[in-house]
């Protein structure tokens, strides 16, 4: 019997808003725990926290593209083998995968915590800043196999449809950390507060959620089968990376983007550093809910390609582009309405404030073609297509982004920088609708587990 989530009675949309909707309060309550820890602290210990901690998050994307890679080629399998009815070879690709994030997570951490300073260096970090933003990125990289465990087992639960349990885990783990953040920040923490409040958060989430699975009789609860497969499986870290890589390689290019970007961003000061580390809370909102809408096109599509449906997958996509339209672009809307009320969350400093609003308006626009750029890769991805969208994805920001930001700070000055992001994810927009219409969509789709 094939399994799915999504029941042929009600309406697609329904059934996608279902779904979609504990996604994107899940991405919701992961940007929360960011979005307030950095509240914390730059009202309880000042602007150049905030800057110190901004310094670190191209950093944190570039090392998660990695573990998110992971997760989702491991989810597009298991959302196949979920639609197709093959139970069975769940446990493996999601044992499979725990091992590849273990032994990856765990070698990045090390040689992270070892040579925070030096990479923080090589940022062009301002050197009023370097030592808060050096011991903040050692921390976050010395327990950041705790952050990968629990970001795969949270994705790879929502490959079988379930997009509850992730909610109420993140829910926890948010909780607790929200707790933590200002006791360890009051009790002389100081600025790595937020990283160990998040470690502590996640270890202490795991357990309770492996405790959850193994009651519920869950499809990826810890038992004796699945701890079996806690092994490199080579045919299945093949499908895994074949799918994964191309996305994690997107991510990191990226990723580099955004180092580059920020060295140019850093070259403006301290206020523009913070400035930068506001915009890019904001910014995280709207393309979450994107990446949360491209999220479920591919966990969806990919039951649809495992039990056969190709015309559901069709539907999918247009269901996708749609939420994209009203609910990322609606909260685009609602930030442009009262953009300073919003950045203020953030920021106490008149000046970086002023700063960063004429940034947030510069840029935000831009993420609703980059939730429809991702609808139709993430389409393409729940089919195992991975490399032709990663490749468009790179020409873009290595042809067109990076040469725009240089240029256009050179001329304009920092707000060049920001513009680059419009600019990027337009061309993004137009090169992943082009291929998905004129070439992917007229070829044959088969399932791959």
């Amino acid at each position: 019997m094939k399994g799915t989530p999504m029941s042929a009675s009600i309406p697609l949309w329904k059934n996608f808003l279902r779904f979609l909707t504990p996604l994107m309060l899940s991405n919701a309550l992961q940007s929360l725990f960011g979005t307030v820890s950095n509240v914390y602290l730059g009202h309880m210990i000042g602007v150049d926290a905030l800057a110190a901690v901004s310094t670190f998050f191209p950093v944190f994307f570039f090392l998660f593209a990695f573990v998110m890679g992971l997760s989702t080629g491991a989810t597009v399998l298991i959302g196949q083998a979920f639609g197709a009815g093959e139970h069975g070879r769940i446990k493996i690709v999601v044992g499979t995968t725990l091992a590849a994030g273990l032994l990856l997570s765990i070698s990045i951490g090390l040689l992270g915590g070892l040579f925070s300073r030096r990479l923080m260096m090589a940022l062009a970090t301002p050197p009023d800043i370097l030592d808060a933003a050096s011991a903040y990125t050692r921390t976050m990289m010395l327990t950041m196999p705790l952050g990968f465990v629990f970001l795969l087992m949270t994705a790879m639960i929502r490959g079988v449809g379930d997009a509850v349990t992730p909610l109420l885990a993140l829910a926890m783990s948010t909780t607790i950390g929200l707790v933590l953040t200002p006791m360890l920040i009051r009790g002389a923490v100081g600025i790595t507060s937020p990283a160990w409040a998040a470690a502590i958060s996640n270890a202490l989430t795991l357990i309770v959620l492996a405790a959850y699975l193994l009651r519920k009789k869950h499809a990826l609860a810890p038992d004796i089968a699945l701890l079996r497969h806690v092994r490199l499986n080579r045919a299945v870290i093949g499908q895994v990376l074949g799918i994964g890589l191309p996305s994690a390689v997107g991510m990191v290019v990226m990723a580099i983007a955004e180092l580059v970007l920020l060295g140019l961003v850093n070259g403006f000061g301290s206020d523009a550093t913070a400035a930068y580390g506001a915009v890019n809370l904001v910014m995280g909102y709207t393309q979450f809910t994107a990446m949360s809408i491209s999220i479920a096109v591919s966990i969806l599509g990919a039951h649809a390609i495992g039990g056969g449906d190709r015309a559901r997958l069709d539907g999918i996509v247009r269901t996708g582009l749609a939420f994209n339209l009203v609910l990322t672009g609606g909260l685009v809307a609602l930030i442009y309405l009262a953009p300073r009320t919003v950045l203020g969350i953030f920021i106490t400093d008149g000046a970086v404030l002023d700063l960063a609003k004429g940034l947030l308006f510069v840029a935000l626009w831009s993420s609703v073609p980059f939730g429809l750029a991702t609808t139709f890769s993430g389409a393409m991805r729940a089919a195992g297509v991975a490399l032709t969208p990663m490749l468009l994805s790179i020409f873009a920001i290595v042809a067109i982004e990076l040469p725009s930001a240089i240029f256009l700070s050179r001329v304009v000055g920092l707000e060049g920088v920001w513009a680059a992001y419009p600019i990027v994810f337009c061309s993004m927009f137009v090169l992943q609708m082009g291929f998905y219409l004129l070439l992917w969509r007229k070829q044959a789709i088969r399932r791959l587990i």
